[in-house]
């Protein structure tokens, strides 16, 4: 049985450690309408005795329009406005279905600030996502669109990728804490203890919990531990923008076998990325916007968790500031926490982490960096980079600016699609990168390998 924490309630002494679109399915076509019966023919009147005036001509009755293409329950494309020639050009960008060869990855094309490199750290795995780190500097990397958990090793100093653990559903949610792996699949969490001690033995995981919907549509999950040592994750709103029940669009916490699950955040419609503050232990989560609203809005959001039990508003105020046109009758956006921060019209923000290190200079320490996806349904897309969200002391955004970008070109094609972000124990970042099967690693100072400017 899960737990709702009443809304309102304080972060207690011992909780303020906290302590916290669908896989584009594919259209799938109407059956064919049957031919209309032909007409049988009307029998020729009997003749009259004198001619009469011939009848105006009727019009023929238009004929019926082909059936609309049904789409599948939660398809980002249901609420595509229709006849509109713009829109219809719009849809998901899939992925290669392959992982890049290394000598193929478009390094030349990523660009960094002045004094930061970016090289290859990993490739060969397709739809990489999200990313957790052991002691011994193992990187587990998830997936959504496979089946398979990767494992990076990097013994006596070479790197090599393995299939950790296959047959999984929508893995994406990775987390590690003493010598267990945690995974998020669509609709359940399992783990895999001493799991440094299984990554050529294709481990079975067991499952601690099961308690989830298994909508399609937003129903891949992020996975993280809280300082609270509790695992977070999120259940998505499950569709574009819809009403959803008791059930989805909130974030949820667990302790680590399982047990005592609580509800702990309302009005979210798709987080695929959070993070605790270092200084204050709060929460800060992305969080997508609608599709179809318009090509400017709403804005992807940055979302900060103050007290348990807050509601952000989706689907009736998006943004902090824009009503739903759908949903928002009846409501008003004052009655929802408001975003810190705009990420950007359609940007898929998603994985997000607190800088902790020290090889990057002063200013970028205990700032945010965010994976911005990129959008699809916008003509001109917008994200398709690593963000910089600069604090203030409060913890309130100062700014929201581009730091790694090129993963999105000027001729409106993709070249990489950046998913998440992590903290490496010698004070770079990795990025993994779902189009190219990678995980890229960012450095500041001097290096071989340099991003282009």
């Amino acid at each position: 049985m899960i737990r709702r924490v009443p809304r309102g309630t304080l972060l207690a002494a011992t909780l303020a450690l906290l302590a916290t679109t669908a896989l584009a399915q594919q259209q799938q076509e109407a059956p064919a309408q049957a031919p209309a019966p032909a007409a049988t023919p009307a029998p020729a009147p009997a003749p009259a005795p004198a001619p009469a005036p011939a009848p105006a001509p009727v019009a023929a009755a238009p004929a019926a329009a082909p059936a609309a293409a049904a789409l599948p329950p939660g398809s980002p494309l249901i609420g595509r406005p229709d006849n509109n020639p713009a829109a219809a050009k719009l849809a998901p960008v899939p992925a290669p279905p392959l992982a890049t060869a290394e000598n193929k990855l478009p390094l030349d094309k990523l660009k960094a600030p002045k004094g930061f490199n970016i090289e290859v750290y990993a490739s060969g795995m397709p739809n990489a996502r999200s990313m957790a780190l052991d002691e011994k500097g193992t990187v587990f990397v998830g997936s959504r669109l496979q089946d398979k958990v990767y494992a990076i090793t990097n013994r006596d100093g070479k790197r090599q990728v393995h299939v950790l653990v296959s047959g999984l559903y929508r893995p994406n949610g990775v987390a590690y804490k003493n010598g267990t792996l945690y995974i998020a699949e669509l609709s359940q969490i399992s783990k895999i203890d001493n799991v440094e001690d299984q990554i050529d033995k294709s481990p079975k995981p067991v499952v601690i919990y099961n308690d989830l919907p298994k909508d399609e549509a937003h129903g891949w999950k992020f996975l993280a531990i809280g300082p609270d040592n509790k695992l977070y994750f999120e259940v998505g709103q499950p569709g574009n923008n819809v009403l959803h029940d008791a059930n989805h669009g909130q974030l949820r916490r667990i302790n680590l076998d399982g047990t005592g699950a609580e509800k702990i955040a309302f009005g979210i419609r798709n987080t695929v990325g959070f993070d605790w503050n270092p200084k204050n232990h709060e929460l800060y989560f992305t969080d997508n916007g609608r599709d179809w609203m318009s090509e400017d809005l709403p804005n992807d959001e940055l979302n900060r968790i103050t007290k348990l039990g807050e509601d952000f508003g989706a689907p009736y105020c998006y943004q902090g500031n824009v009503a739903d046109p759908e949903f928002g009758w009846g409501h008003s956006c004052s009655e929802f926490v408001p975003p810190v921060a705009l990420m950007g019209p359609h940007a898929a923000a998603l994985g997000m982490r607190f800088y902790t290190g020290t090889m990057f200079p002063s200013e970028y320490r205990d700032q945010i960096f965010v994976a911005r996806h990129g959008s699809w349904n916008r003509t001109k897309k917008f994200g398709g980079d690593i963000a910089l969200v600069k604090l203030n002391k409060d913890g309130s955004v100062k700014s929201v600016e581009p730091f790694i970008t090129g993963f999105l070109q000027p001729d409106n094609n993709y070249v990489g699609r950046p998913v998440d972000v992590m903290n490496m124990p010698d004070g770079s970042m990795l990025i993994s990168d779902d189009w190219n099967g990678a995980v890229w690693r960012v450095t500041y100072g001097p290096n071989k390998k340099v991003a282009g400017r």
